[in-house]
């Protein structure tokens, strides 16, 4: 099986410099490069299974965004922020050296790649949105909000891989062994023998202090964003999605860049791409 390499960049934010980890799979001098950016609490291990299946094509690039996994965190918790993360995947798509890159991003990372496709002399020419749109549902995004940054611990490994499963059921069918690797992904170990999630607790600042008319007014951005992408773009949905309605998926083929919508029964937010089918959807939109 191929093997990733571990590398990091040097990121700036207005409180000072942080490194961000990513992972790369596949030949580093093969120009088709596909960026692959994970959800607000996940890490950049999410894609293994994808980037095995693809990185024959691509140079694949999986970053861990600032404040999860392998990367610094930010010294202001204020600045978690979507433009922080735009600014950081430039700086990391100019260390890589490339002209153009595909981009696959689930929930946050697809509102990365959102806002970054939409600037002008965007270097992204095919996006692939995994469930995630322009307006965000006021309910989910405060359920997701009261496990953010809990200070939750547990005595062993697999009582973090149940919560884990438990509070991620929304995944979708998985077998036992997925659950574990993707529960064991972003579970770290303390200095005292217990588990604990390896992300920023801070995270959960900057969500919980959102308001709904903040939300609204991000909203409105978010559309404007989407309206000026004109790449190619998929938009892939999880049939019982709670983040992403169905309305908003199908106002997303109608305007901007008129995605083109796939859903995926039996799964709501997200789809996760360990799933043969979901890759060979990626596959056939990518490589098309």
């Amino acid at each position: 099986m191929t093997q990733p390499h571990i590398r990091t960049v040097q990121c700036l934010s207005p409180s000072g410099l942080h490194r961000m980890a990513y992972k790369e799979w596949g030949d580093p001098q093969n120009p088709a490069t596909l960026i692959c950016v994970h959800g607000l609490t996940r890490v950049s291990d999410d894609f293994d299974a994808l980037a095995i299946e693809l990185c024959g094509s691509y140079r694949i690039i999986c970053p861990d965004v600032v404040g999860r996994g392998r990367s610094d965190r930010l010294r202001d918790p204020l600045a978690y922020q979507v433009p922080q993360y735009v600014a950081d995947m430039v700086t990391l798509i100019a260390r890589l050296n490339v002209e153009s890159v595909h981009w696959i991003g689930t929930s946050m990372g697809g509102l990365i790649g959102m806002l970054l496709a939409s600037l002008a002399g965007s270097p992204i020419r095919k996006l692939l949105l995994n469930d995630i749109g322009p307006t965000l549902n006021v309910p989910a995004l405060a359920r997701i909000g009261e496990y953010i940054g809990q200070p939750i611990r547990f005595a062993t490994l697999e009582q973090g891989v149940e919560y884990v499963r438990q509070v991620s059921l929304s995944f979708g069918p998985h077998t036992d062994a997925q659950w574990h690797k993707l529960a064991s992904d972003v579970l770290r170990q303390d200095a005292d023998g217990q588990w604990m999630f390896g992300y920023d607790p801070a995270l959960g600042i900057t969500m919980r202090g959102m308001t709904e008319q903040d939300v609204h007014q991000a909203e409105a951005l978010l559309w404007n964003s989407y309206d000026a992408i004109a790449c190619p773009t998929l938009l892939l949905r999880g049939a019982e999605s709670d983040l992403l309605s169905r309305e908003t998926a199908q106002a997303m083929t109608q305007r901007g860049p008129k995605a083109a919508l796939i859903e995926i029964p039996g799964v709501g937010h997200a789809p996760t791409f360990v799933d043969p089918t979901q890759i060979a959807i990626a596959r056939k939109f990518l490589l098309a």
